[in-house]
């Protein structure tokens, strides 16, 4: 394991978690135009927005930890301010990220063209899909994604799974999160969720949470980034980051403790 990870992981979470740092004024409006950097800067905290997503974002031992959690501690480290995690309704992420409520998303999210247009999207960083997950018993009577489309689904409202669904016209009900949309399939609520592979591979292994849920058949090709206000000028620094974590070898140590090796890209 390289030093600079060893020296961040070693960080206690809970030690950063809902922290300011003394001396310095939070500014109380982030007006238009103003530097993201200067305003992270004199507040003394990232206020990273996420949800439940394991294996990127979940409480553990009850602080929030995961592949994208340690990322963005690293992240603010190297920028000299502390991680603050707060929990965000998903469908209001843009809107946070403009009023100053969240300072960025680091949450397993998905990079689109429309996306890019409402937040300032960081260089991608692993890849991701949406795959079917259903009970273990009932997913071998179905050959393909088209085999299930009589199934009522489950989506985390204003997820990706839950725009195929739409896209493809499938029923469906949403839900507050994606574990939520696994739960509501173990109580035969649903038939079936639309979830990220990188959620669905994690949950399912033998003695997790849903390990008697299995998926299949993926429905797109996904890659995953971070997102930044509109036009931040914390890009460049974020990308050189994650380029970094990417070549010392940071992120392949993260991935192998947290089950999605495969996920990172060449």
């Amino acid at each position: 394991m390289n030093t600079f990870f060893k020296k961040i992981a070693a960080l206690s979470l809970a030690a950063v978690m809902m922290c300011g740092c003394a001396g310095k004024e939070k500014p109380s409006v982030l007006k238009d135009g103003d530097s993201d950097s200067e305003y992270v800067h004199n507040k003394g905290t990232l206020i990273v927005g996420i949800t439940d997503f394991a294996p990127m974002d979940f409480k553990e031992n009850g602080e929030w930890s995961g592949f994208d959690a340690q990322l963005a501690v690293m992240f603010a480290k190297t920028m000299g301010v502390e991680p603050e995690f707060v929990e965000i309704d998903w469908d209001r992420k843009a809107q946070l990220l403009k009023d100053g409520t969240i300072d960025c998303v680091w949450n397993g999210m998905t990079y689109t063209d429309e996306l890019a247009q409402e937040i300032t999207c960081s260089d991608v960083y692993i890849s991701n899909a949406q795959v079917i997950i259903m009970k273990e018993e009932a997913i071998g009577e179905y050959s393909s994604a088209e085999d299930c489309q009589h199934l009522l689904f489950a989506a985390e409202t204003g997820s990706t799974g839950e725009s195929i669904l739409k896209e493809k016209n499938y029923r469906y009900t949403v839900c507050d999160t994606q574990k939520d949309a696994l739960q509501s399939v173990v109580e035969g609520k649903t038939d079936a969720a639309v979830i990220d592979i990188i959620m669905a591979g994690y949950y399912t292994a033998d003695g997790n949470e849903f390990d008697k849920l299995a998926f299949n058949f993926p429905l797109n090709d996904e890659k995953i980034c971070v997102g930044l206000r509109k036009n931040s000028d914390l890009t460049d620094e974020l990308n050189k980051f994650l380029k970094g974590a990417g070549t010392d070898g940071t992120m392949e140590e993260l991935a192998e403790i947290y089950g999605i090796k495969e996920a990172i890209l060449e």
